[in-house]
């Protein structure tokens, strides 16, 4: 992209507050989300290694990767995973002084020998969040909702359903939403191929039916915002005349995917200090972007808010296109959470009598509950799980809302807030 058309990200603030106070910062995530453009802009010694000639450079001599005026960046690190090693040493030896930071589309076949921990901080880059692609004007804040002062909610903005399912198809890759739709769905469709097959050789897997891969890989994208069981992904994985993956095989397609940074499970909320009990512990299933979701499945715009199916045969509550928007706001949750330092669950009772998709928890174990609803209105019936919660965490919950498709922000008579989903941020 040309440094003109840079998009300011949310993650941006925090990543300058750790690069002014600790010597190296590791950005991660998926190929194409942005780590590259956001480092650059604050690299003054970049080493791209994935470029074949600068890494035959670094290769004959290593020390070049710990030179030159800093910032250092080293770009695509784990094309040679050495390097760690040689930024913590550096680190380590308190006569050195430098700034580093190390961005990665993948986790390395070969692990570095030590962690880092406390050494090299990690930062986990996502796609594009909904207040990130400058939809609307947020005027709700994820923070002041964690402040326990039940702000008031206002604002409004004119986002349609058909806009948000815009946004679903579009993605959150910087790189490929300026170009019109058909081309998109060649960049995205490219973009699988790419990463299940020469990506895929840097993890050094041993995978070698990639057509396999690609079938497990629609069957979890089908069971987006889900908790359905990995044994019954696997069993959807299975198409026409194709047997499913063996379970080895399947768990090894899991494996690979998170190296990849493309699956980004939401971990269930298992509080300890309050009243709930039998608490399911299965994660949902999300990919890094619900428009990889929608490729995996060959579903466009058009089809999605028709209301177009998928033939996998996978237990769901709702509509595929509700899966997608509650996908696309689980997204922005973690982008907003992750820069006031707080972290996102999903909140399920063992026989699914309550459900909550997103728990945001302070360091002090209290919460916000966020229900995403596919829906411009709100009635009663549509906050009874939040009420339930309520009920049984008082002051633990600081609290609660509703993420909507509509136009305004409120409250209730009954202090439960209603969002449009365009209008919440950081």
């Amino acid at each position: 992209m040309h440094p003109n058309t840079y998009i300011p990200r949310i993650i941006d603030r925090r990543l300058d507050e750790l690069l002014s106070d600790l010597p190296a910062i590791s950005l991660e995530g998926p190929r194409a989300v942005g780590k590259t453009e956001t480092a650059l802009r604050r690299a003054r010694t970049v080493h791209r290694l994935d470029d074949d000639q600068q890494l035959e450079l670094v290769l004959g001599d290593p020390s070049r990767l710990i030179t030159g005026d800093p910032p250092v960046l080293i770009d695509e690190w784990q094309r040679y995973p050495t390097s760690w090693d040689l930024v913590r040493r550096h680190v380590d030896d308190r006569t050195k002084t430098s700034k580093f930071i190390l961005t990665g589309s993948a986790a390395p076949s070969e692990r570095p020998t030590h962690s880092g921990a406390g050494r090299i901080v990690t930062l986990r880059m996502h796609p594009l969040s909904l207040s990130e692609r400058s939809l609307a004007t947020p005027t709700v804040s994820l923070n002041e909702l964690l402040s326990g002062e039940r702000p008031q909610l206002t604002g409004a903005c004119n986002v349609t359903l058909a806009d948000y399912g815009t946004e679903i198809a579009r993605s959150g890759f910087p790189g490929i939403r300026p170009f019109n739709p058909i081309l998109r769905t060649d960049l995205l469709d490219s973009y699988l191929e790419r990463v299940t097959d020469y990506d895929l050789n840097e993890t050094n897997t041993g995978i070698r039916d990639r057509r396999a891969l690609r079938r497990w890989l629609a069957a979890y994208g089908a069971a987006t915002a889900t908790a359905t069981s990995f044994a019954t992904v696997r069993n959807a994985a299975a198409e026409g005349s194709y047997e499913p993956p063996s379970q080895p095989t399947a768990a090894a397609y899991r494996r690979t995917l998170e190296q990849l940074w493309l699956i980004e499970e939401l971990p269930a909320w298992l509080p300890t200090r309050n009243r709930l009990r039998r608490l399911a512990s299965a994660p949902k299933h999300h990919l890094a972007d619900p428009a990889l979701a929608l490729r995996c499945l060959g579903i466009d715009k058009s089809g999605l808010l028709e209301g177009q199916t998928t033939n996998h045969a996978l237990p769901r509550d709702g509509t595929l296109l509700g899966a997608m928007f509650e996908s696309l706001v689980a997204l922005s949750v973690r982008v907003y959470a992750q820069a006031i330092r707080t972290r996102v669950y999903h909140l399920r009772t063992h026989g699914g009598e309550h459900e909550i998709d997103l728990i945001v928890e302070r360091g002090d174990g209290r919460i916000v509950a966020l229900e995403v609803k596919l829906s411009a209105t709100i009635k009663d019936h549509d906050v009874r799980h939040l009420t339930w919660l309520n009920e049984r965490l008082g002051d633990e919950l600081l609290d609660a809302a509703i993420i909507t498709t509509g136009k305004e922000a409120y409250r209730r008579r009954d202090g439960i807030g209603v969002i449009p989903a365009a209008l919440l941020t950081a």
